[in-house]
């Protein structure tokens, strides 16, 4: 676990479940564009992102608002050579004028009242063939179908609202969609032209697989022709159920048992606290009044 404390947004490698994928699945996703360019990654926090990012990029520059956050990337990743980081704000970014070919930033613009100045920053910086690589919470699922603030957002953006300010500086784009659940992924085992399996850990989180490594099921596809398999190209498949009911039910069960556990650790307090009083009367009354 790194030094830096957990917030309850900034993400910091150890952390496990949900936030977990999130964050290094965007990273792995955004790594296909960094390979052999000068990268730039804005709101890097830890710095574990940026650090992925270096091990195929030519130079990798992390900026971030924290001097904290900065101090720990600094010396968490002293020995990447083309790994610098840099504390600075998103709306003032200390490189010249088209100096990059890539620029990152995940989960920055819904955290700041200066959405459009920093869209200018990323286009200034971005050579004119440079791309563009930016993630941020979809409204109307993140937080009105939830019913959900989080308290850390200044502004969230609707798909029309965060089009409308991209196209303005960048008028060529491709839209992806990331959500985490629970899916049924059948991957082949070589040959795969369309997609990527990436089987990762904070152990060695740059490691992408080219099959998944511990199959559950084998599914084969045979023919005396082989003509007629390459009629089908090898792809990865992935399935989902749109209503997430395996997901909601996970998310039912570790509420109840983190309820559950908060329930335990207040009835041990209790116990320990009763325990160091002086014996009164009453045998075990209060322990089957604490239990009920």
């Amino acid at each position: 676990m790194s030094d830096l404390p957990f917030t309850g947004e900034r993400f910091i490698p150890g952390l496990k479940g949900e936030i977990w994928m999130e964050h290094w699945h965007r990273y792995h996703f955004a790594a296909r564009w960094a390979a052999g360019m000068r990268v730039l990654d804005v709101a890097c926090g830890e710095g574990y992102g940026s650090a992925l990012l270096a091990r195929t990029a030519t130079h990798v520059t992390g900026v971030d608002v924290s001097e904290a956050a900065i101090a720990h990337a600094q010396g968490a990743y002293a020995d990447r050579g083309n790994l610098e980081f840099v504390r600075a704000s998103c709306t003032a970014l200390p490189l010249a004028d088209a100096s990059v070919d890539v620029a990152i930033t995940f989960e920055t613009i819904e955290h700041i009242a200066g959405q459009d100045e920093f869209l200018d920053e990323l286009a200034r910086v971005l050579k004119p063939g440079g791309v563009l690589v930016l993630s941020c919470p979809n409204k109307l699922e993140y937080s009105d179908k939830r019913n959900y603030q989080n308290e850390f957002h200044v502004k969230e953006m609707y798909r029309d609202e965060l089009a409308q300010m991209v196209s303005a500086r960048f008028p060529e784009s491709l839209w992806y969609g990331q959500r985490p659940t629970f899916f049924s992924v059948i991957a082949p085992e070589a040959g795969a032209e369309a997609g990527q399996v990436i089987e990762t850990d904070d152990r060695e989180p740059s490691v992408h697989e080219s099959r998944l490594s511990a199959p559950l099921y084998f599914l084969v596809t045979a023919s005396r022709s082989r003509e007629a398999l390459q009629r089908v190209p090898a792809a990865v498949s992935v399935l989902s159920d749109r209503d997430d009911w395996m997901y909601q039910d996970y998310g039912s069960v570790i509420r109840a048992v983190r309820a559950g556990a908060e329930r335990n650790a207040v009835l041990e307090r209790q116990l320990a606290e009763k325990a160091a009083q002086p014996e009164r009367g009453g045998g075990w009354r209060w322990l089957r009044k604490l239990l009920k």
